[in-house]
């Protein structure tokens, strides 16, 4: 089975629904053959990296409401985060441009470190209040995953593997990703959102008993899921 996983570094719900589905995954036969693929899609790709946690303010502006009514929002989220064992801190978040780490992650792929990259950016933006839109903090956090220090170095004073996310961002658009995480299984079924983990429990179990079908795609959303776009979070 191949899972194809478009996301953001700074994207709480995919980090959320990344939790689910890897516990949904347990639920699998253990002689399951699961490939994952992380994907690049930048939530906003005018984004100028700040150097304070200013997040709420940020959310607060983009939906024209109040630092308390913002506060009150990302509660919510941090909670849904608590329950899949993340601690979110909205009060030191800060955004952040993420081309760069994502660059390094189709570097990572190549590696054999995609996995390890993909949860050490999204743990340092979202839960450690790490500049991942910073060059440094990106060098330093690809190192601890893994990555060999010199080529990242490298890599980052260039332009490669930027025709890579690119063209990875352009599929999205061709396959109608309007949110993130939006996941692709088999290249069959899609599942839009950070679902809820019986909703990934239940479209696994589909596509691993189904061998063949229609080669479109269909839908297995609940309602429930939650998803980023360029015009915040739902």
């Amino acid at each position: 089975m191949k899972i194809e996983i478009w996301s953001d570094f700074v994207c709480p719900f995919c980090y959320i629904g990344k939790r689910r589905l890897e516990e949904a995954l347990e639920s699998l036969p253990d002689d399951a053959e699961v490939d994952i693929q992380y994907k690049s899609f930048e939530l906003d790709p005018d984004a100028k990296t700040e150097t304070t946690p200013v997040m709420h303010e940020k959310l607060a502006k983009r939906y024209n409401q109040s630092l308390e009514q913002t506060k009150e929002m990302t509660s919510s989220m941090e909670e849904q985060a608590k329950a899949v064992g993340l601690d979110f801190r909205f009060d030191q978040m800060i955004p952040a441009n993420t081309f760069e780490a994502h660059r390094i992650a189709k570097f990572a792929e190549e590696q054999g470190k995609s996995h390890a990259v993909t949860e050490r950016f999204l743990s340092a933006a979202l839960t450690e209040g790490k500049n991942i839109g910073d060059s440094e903090t990106v060098y330093n956090l690809a190192v601890e995953a893994g990555l060999p220090a010199g080529e990242v170095e490298q890599i980052l004073n260039g332009d490669d593997y930027e025709e890579s996310v690119r063209e990875e961002e352009r599929e999205a658009y061709q396959l109608g990703v309007q949110g993130v995480p939006f996941f692709v299984i088999n290249r069959k079924y899609a599942v839009s959102g950070a679902q809820p983990k019986e909703t990934f429990e239940d479209a696994l179990k589909q596509v691993w008993e189904e061998e063949r079908g229609t080669p479109a795609f269909t839908s297995l959303n609940s309602k429930q899921g939650s998803t980023c776009s360029e015009d915040g979070c739902d």
